[in-house]
């Protein structure tokens, strides 16, 4: 697959770690579950693995339930912000290598997709319920859709 193809996805995969930090890692892990992407023998392929795609995916579900308490801290703060661009550079590093290239360099597109999800997401979020005038809850599982049906759509472009 062509370098102007793969190195985009890696960074759109970081931005889907960026809304959702752990539904980036769970799409990618299904899709090299499913043999939509292929790492080969690297030490990335155990995210494929049953027990990987599964874990994730259970991550993934608490992450989108947690998200809407009324608790949780902003994901732009230092905890947040950390999952978000190790995240997003875990999912880059496995997308980019998927397509032949480099598993370093597409880890820091994820980790530049992390950062700019985190605070574009944050920011049109927060526009979103006040131009909409509608719950917080509302937005925040549109943007759950979002993040998942963007993350399984890079997964399968392989």
């Amino acid at each position: 697959m062509s370098p102007a193809l793969v190195l985009p996805l890696a960074f759109l995969i970081g931005v889907v770690a960026g809304l959702r930090s752990l539904t980036a890692p769970a799409t990618v892990a299904w899709g090299l579950h499913w043999n939509w992407l292929s790492v080969g023998t690297s030490r990335l392929a155990f995210i494929g693995s049953t027990v990987g795609a599964i874990a994730f995916t259970v991550f993934a579900l608490i992450e989108i339930v947690v998200d809407k308490l009324p608790t949780t801290p902003s994901r732009t703060a230092p905890a947040g912000l950390i999952s978000r661009i190790v995240l997003g550079g875990l999912a880059g590093s496995v997308i980019s290598l998927a397509g032949a290239q480099s598993a370093a360099l597409g880890g820091l597109l994820g980790i530049v997709g992390g950062v700019a999800g985190a605070f574009g997401g944050y920011q049109m979020r927060t526009r979103l319920v006040k131009a909409l005038k509608c719950p917080d809850f509302v937005i925040a599982i549109l943007e759950d859709a979002v993040a998942i049906a963007g993350g399984l759509f890079i997964a399968s472009r392989f």
